[in-house]
């Protein structure tokens, strides 16, 4: 079973179940949906809901990888040039101590105050990316941020950082939801001719959350006949397929789980 779908990956899943003569199962994204959150993350919400819709870039390089002070330094001043609204989320390693305006160029919070926030730490993802203010996700390119951003409809500029990421980054390019940060990121996916980035975004959140309940229960049902398939016949301790219900599926257990 693999934490992907058809829609991203649907031709890559078939030629490994081929190579391997193994039936590769898909279980969907598994995205939580934007949820409650606390007081100091409301406020981000609340600063996000003056900005114009798609109007905003949100910034953040998951949990396990630290930009430099070069890095952070050189996002910065292309933010400062390029005028658009921002949330940047800034994670240092556990144990260092540092002060976020020594990090970032000098005078670069009070230039930017009135377009841009700042976040230390950590920040509500998925409330972020599901929000109409938000027009782009500028991405490590982890597997689960990529599954985020399509599932809410947000292009990506891919900047990876080490491992799968370049992989993750050439796949959703390749699908058109996705683009290096080597190219014009700015105008990319916030003028005029971003709108098709934006449009095959929303596709392929639109394709994910259609299969995403089938998947599940398609995987749900191969899991019950496997168990069934490799079952004694004279086993005391026999498995039997349940009856096929409407409401809830057998996926929706799975996916609170």
């Amino acid at each position: 079973m693999l934490k992907t779908n058809k829609g991203l990956e649907g031709k890559y899943i078939d030629y490994l179940t081929n190579v391997c003569n193994k039936m590769i199962l898909p279980v969907g994204p598994l995205v939580s949906d934007a949820s409650e959150i606390d007081e100091e993350s409301s406020e981000i919400l609340k600063w996000l809901s003056t900005k114009n819709k798609y109007s905003t870039l949100y910034i953040s390089f998951g949990s396990e990888y630290f930009l430099s002070k070069d890095e952070i330094e050189e996002i910065a001043k292309g933010l400062e040039l390029c005028g658009v609204n921002f949330i940047w989320v800034i994670r240092f390693p556990m144990g260092e101590t540092v002060n976020i305006e020594e990090a970032l160029p000098r005078g670069f919070l009070e230039r930017v105050k009135e377009r841009g926030k700042i976040v230390e730490g950590w920040a509500p993802q998925a409330n972020i990316l599901a929000h109409k203010s938000t027009g782009g996700f500028m991405s490590h390119c982890g597997w689960s941020s990529i599954n985020e951003s399509v599932y809410f409809g947000v292009p990506v500029i891919g900047m990876p950082m080490k491992l799968n990421m370049f992989i993750d980054a050439r796949m959703l390019g390749n699908a058109g939801a996705c683009i290096e940060v080597v190219r014009n990121e700015n105008e990319v996916i916030f003028e005029k001719n971003g709108e098709e980035f934006r449009c095959r975004a929303r596709d392929l959140s639109e394709k994910m959350k259609i299969e995403e309940e089938e998947v599940l229960d398609e995987t749900s049902e191969h899991l019950w006949r496997l168990c069934l398939k490799n079952k004694s016949q004279n086993s005391p301790h026999r498995f039997h397929l349940p009856p096929k219900q409407v409401d809830p599926p057998i996926g929706k257990y799975m996916a609170m789980s």
